[in-house]
C-alpha cells in the first residue's frame, strides 16, 4: 500500500500566480491625475539690471530686509510699499534672498507686496550676498 503524498510545487505555482495577479490588479486601480501647469522660465542673463522705477526687496537669514540696499525691518515693508505705489505709475518689485535666507521670510515679503496691491512682482533666482 502506497502512502499519499502532498506535492508542494504546484501549490507554490498557484500562490505565485495569485500574488502576481493581485499586484497587477492593485496597480491598475491607481489613477494618476495631473494638472496642466505652465511654469515660468528663469532668465539666463542674471547680469541684467532692473528698471530705474523698480524696487529690489532682499530678505536675509536674520529676518531683516533690504530696500534697494538700505537695511530695514520687516515692519517697514508695508509702509514703504504703500508710499512707493503712490509715487510710481507702474510699481515693480523684485524679491531676492541672500544665500541663507529662510523661505518663510521671503513668503512674508511676497504677502506684503500682494497686500499692497502691486501686481508686477518678480522673484530672483540668483543668490546674492547679504545687502548687495
Amino acid at each position: 500500500m502506497k502512502k499519499a503524498r502532498i506535492e508542494i510545487i504546484p501549490l507554490i505555482d498557484v500562490v505565485f500566480f495569485l500574488l502576481a495577479t493581485f499586484v497587477l490588479f492593485t496597480l491598475s486601480l491607481n489613477k494618476i491625475q495631473a494638472v496642466p501647469l505652465n511654469l515660468p522660465v528663469a532668465n539666463p542673463n542674471p547680469t541684467s539690471k532692473p528698471d530705474e522705477d523698480s524696487v529690489t526687496l532682499q530678505v536675509s537669514d536674520q529676518g531683516t530686509c533690504y530696500w534697494n540696499k538700505e537695511l530695514i525691518t520687516i515692519q517697514e515693508i508695508r509702509p514703504r510699499l504703500n508710499q512707493y505705489k503712490t509715487q510710481v505709475p507702474t510699481p515693480r518689485v523684485l524679491i531676492a534672498g541672500d544665500d541663507k535666507a529662510r523661505f518663510g521670510t521671503a513668503v512674508l515679503a511676497l504677502d506684503e507686496v500682494r497686500k499692497a496691491g502691486i501686481e508686477q512682482v518678480s522673484v530672483e533666482t540668483v543668490v546674492r550676498g547679504t545687502g548687495k
